[in-house]
């Protein structure tokens, strides 16, 4: 269903960087705000597309990936409900380096570049929120760098399981992965083919099952050895 006028404040209080502003402010900033609803499949933005703004997922799940001169594809980052994406180049008034997909069909906020702008302006608290927001993104990159240059393939697959368990809530060991093996493979600079064989070699091993998306981690202390 269309998100109606009246909720968009609640759903931009839900935004970390809006999480400190007054009523008036976030009023302000949701006439400057639009749904944009996709379809799976559906491109929101193409490589080299100018950004006026940002977005923050609802509903739904969008990839930002880009593709090389011979058709491949590395995807840069998933972003799930209650995330936001696209600040920092909305600032360096530049297009964007990434197109962004939806994995489902989304529901997203469109906040514009504008009032942002007079909200750094008038208050430097929310400047200093928007920079702490983007050094920890900025982080979470050099993080992945670093995953991707030294560790094996086998630790990164383990690695990704394990934040997955984590984040599934409960005891952990059962949970379904919630995008395709492929994304995953994309996300984690392997090959589907590399991908596979590495859950074959986990599950021959007895430290996993894996049945379509569904993931039994029977023994996580063991698995988590494998990465060191």
């Amino acid at each position: 269903m269309p998100i109606a006028s009246r909720d968009i404040p609640d759903l931009l209080r839900q935004v970390p960087l809006f999480g400190e502003l007054s009523e008036a402010d976030i009023d302000r900033v949701s006439r400057y705000t639009r749904e944009k609803r996709l379809a799976k499949g559906e491109l929101l933005f193409q490589r080299g597309d100018p950004a006026h703004g940002f977005y923050f997922v609802v509903t739904g799940q969008v990839k930002l990936a880009f593709s090389s001169a011979q058709g491949n594809e590395k995807v840069v980052e998933v972003i799930g409900p209650r995330q936001s994406f696209g600040e920092a180049v909305m600032f360096m008034n530049r297009p964007y380096p990434v197109f962004a997909e939806a994995l489902v069909d989304s529901q997203l906020l469109h906040i514009g570049q504008n009032v942002v702008s007079e909200l750094i302006d008038q208050d430097s608290s929310f400047a200093r929120k928007l920079l702490a927001g983007l050094a920890i993104r900025l982080h979470s990159m050099v993080r992945d760098v670093e995953t991707y240059s030294l560790r094996s393939s086998t630790q990164r697959v383990i690695g990704y399981l394990l934040q997955q368990s984590d984040q599934s809530g409960e005891d952990g060991r059962e949970f379904d992965l919630t995008v395709s093996k492929q994304v995953i493979a994309s996300r984690l600079n392997l090959t589907p083919e590399t991908l596979s064989r590495i859950f074959h070699d986990l599950s021959e091993a007895g430290l996993v099952t894996v049945r379509g998306k569904h993931i039994t981690l029977h023994d996580p202390v063991r698995l988590a050895r494998y990465q060191n």
